[in-house]
C-alpha cells in the first residue's frame, strides 16, 4: 500500500520521517491481519462487540429542571433570564 496516496486521501502532508514511521507502523498492521487470517473459527458467531451491549438509558420521566438563576450564573451575559451572545452575521 502506498503511504503517499493513503495520506493524500485524508489531505495529510507528512514528513519523510512520518512517512518512513508509518509504512513501518501500517506493514505491522497488515502483518497482523495476515497472522488473524490463519486462526479457525469455524462455529464462531459473528458479534459486533466482545461484551453484550445494552441501553442504559434513565426512563423518559419528567422532572424539575434547573432553578433560571442556578442554571444562568456562569453566563457571560445575561438579558431577561436568557444567554445573551453577540450577533453572528455572515
Amino acid at each position: 500500500m502506498n503511504i503517499e496516496y493513503v495520506a493524500n486521501l485524508a489531505r495529510l502532508a507528512l514528513t519523510d520521517g512520518e512517512k518512513k514511521k508509518f509504512t513501518q507502523q501500517l506493514g505491522e498492521i497488515l502483518h497482523y491481519v495476515e497472522k488473524l487470517k490463519q486462526v479457525d473459527v469455524t462455529g464462531v458467531e459473528p458479534m459486533a462487540h466482545a461484551s453484550p451491549v445494552f441501553n442504559v438509558w434513565a426512563a423518559d420521566i419528567a422532572a424539575a429542571g434547573l432553578p433560571v438563576e442556578q442554571a444562568l450564573r456562569n453566563a457571560p451575559a445575561r438579558r431577561d433570564n436568557l444567554i445573551a451572545l453577540p450577533k453572528v452575521m455572515e
